[in-house]
């Protein structure tokens, strides 16, 4: 069987790799990147936390030992359906089962001056660009002499307040606290806010009513400014305007308010539904189709308990890549007779770091949650067992052992070149 996967997100690489010199199957995996990125982290590289190959694994290194799985770094540009095929950059590959895992990518909601001017973090370059556009405000802070300048310098403004967003600003509280005013002594940081917008009612709104509180309370802990019921309209680069027409004089506005799935040229457009995903059966079988995956977040699929399609998280791609492995591997698959396993998401819980000994941790069955400390822990050793490789899971431990104690990080580099290229 040729089976092509596109995209070595979460759900992808887990397939390739359960399948890895299985007998029966010849696999081509195909990313615009040569490594695997582990999302949950790239907070933590925008914010000098921790090094961006600490949180990144070359798809190469994983399958140096398979037999039966070839990389190939190439930009999707359209599936041939009718063909079998999948239109690359460097040429076409012919499939017998395809499976898209292309993930997602940040949802502006058709604002076209947001996404020029905002920046979004759902990539390990994009984390870095963050980071290097942070420090690079401070440097530039400390030679100007207008006080509305130095305003919109010293700002900055998240925008989301689910998970990526709380850790985010409870990661730029701690860099203000600890780390800038030793970096910066010339500079006074009572006068740098910390904006968390959010347009429900709630911080952490996807988890349990004590999480969202005792979220909020560790983010205003730490010196967060957080506006709920609060909607952004507009951003120029300098000035973010409301809803409501209140505005914040900031240079840098992070965009953390949505996600919408990475669809790939050539499906019906019939087959996409809300958020831009497309539409799978219980057996991550595209609809409509009988040579077609989807799984991860780009995949939506109904099922009782989620009628509204799954959470766009690591755990759902990573259950629907084990399934599918089952059912591929079944000869069944091929004739479309039963036994194939149907897909039933199996909610484990749910988990944000907002800083220091402060984090929440929700668990479904039996209904637990974990607040503060202990939770911290819980998601630190979580987080460590996800990351590919010994080495980078070292590296990780040691750097978040060294902040802990001394309370900084050392990965405050501006790389000019790459500052330059990419502003």
């Amino acid at each position: 069987m040729k089976l092509v996967i596109i995209g070595a997100g979460f759900g992808g690489l887990r397939l390739a790799r359960k399948l890895s010199n299985h007998k029966g199957f010849e696999i081509t995996l195909i990313d615009r990147f040569n490594y695997h990125q582990f999302q949950p982290l790239f907070y933590q590289v925008a914010t000098a936390g921790l090094d961006a190959s600490n949180i990144s694994f070359p798809l190469r290194k994983v399958f140096q030992h398979s037999k039966n799985v070839s990389i190939r770094m190439a930009e999707v540009e359209q599936i041939l359906t009718t063909e079998n095929k999948v239109r690359t950059s460097i040429g076409d590959f012919e499939y017998d089962q395809l499976v898209v895992s292309t993930g997602a990518d940040t949802n502006f909601f058709g604002n076209v001056k947001m996404e020029a001017n905002a920046f979004p973090m759902k990539s390990t370059t994009e984390a870095l660009q963050l980071r290097h556009r942070i420090l690079h405000n401070f440097e530039d802070a400390l030679s100007t002499t207008d006080p509305l300048v130095l305003e919109r310098l010293m700002n900055i403004v998240v925008v989301g307040a689910g998970p990526t967003g709380v850790e985010l600003s409870g990661a730029l509280a701690d860099m203000k606290r600890f780390v800038l005013p030793k970096d910066y002594p010339e500079l006074d940081f009572t006068k740098m806010n910390i904006y968390l917008l959010e347009g429900t009612a709630k911080t952490l709104g996807v988890m349990s009513e004590k999480s969202s509180a005792q979220s909020r309370q560790y983010l205003e802990k730490l010196g967060v400014t957080i506006m709920t019921n609060t909607l952004i309209k507009d951003y120029d680069g300098q000035t973010a305007v409301m809803q409501d027409g209140k505005t914040i004089e900031s240079a840098m506005v992070i965009w953390a308010a949505g996600v919408k799935g990475n669809v790939p040229a050539g499906l019906d457009k019939n087959l996409i539904a809300k958020g831009n995903r497309i539409k799978t059966d219980r057996l991550c079988k595209v609809i409509g189709s009988d040579n077609l995956f989807a799984i991860g977040d780009v995949a939506y699929m109904e099922e009782p308990s989620y009628p509204n399609g799954h959470p766009q998280v690591a755990s759902v791609a990573i259950q629907q890549a084990d399934m599918l492995f089952a059912n591929l591997t079944k000869k069944s698959i091929l004739t479309g007779k039963k036994p194939l396993l149907e897909f039933k998401y199996k909610d484990k819980g749910s988990m944000a770091t907002v800083g220091r000994n402060l984090a929440v941790v929700d668990v479904p069955k039996p209904k637990l949650h974990f607040g503060g400390i202990l939770a911290w822990f819980i998601w630190m050793s979580l987080h460590l067992m996800l990351i590919l490789g010994v080495k980078n899971r070292f590296f990780v431990f040691i750097n978040w052992l060294s902040n802990y104690f001394t309370r900084d990080q050392n990965l405050r580099l501006i790389f000019k070149e790459f500052y330059k290229e990419k502003h």
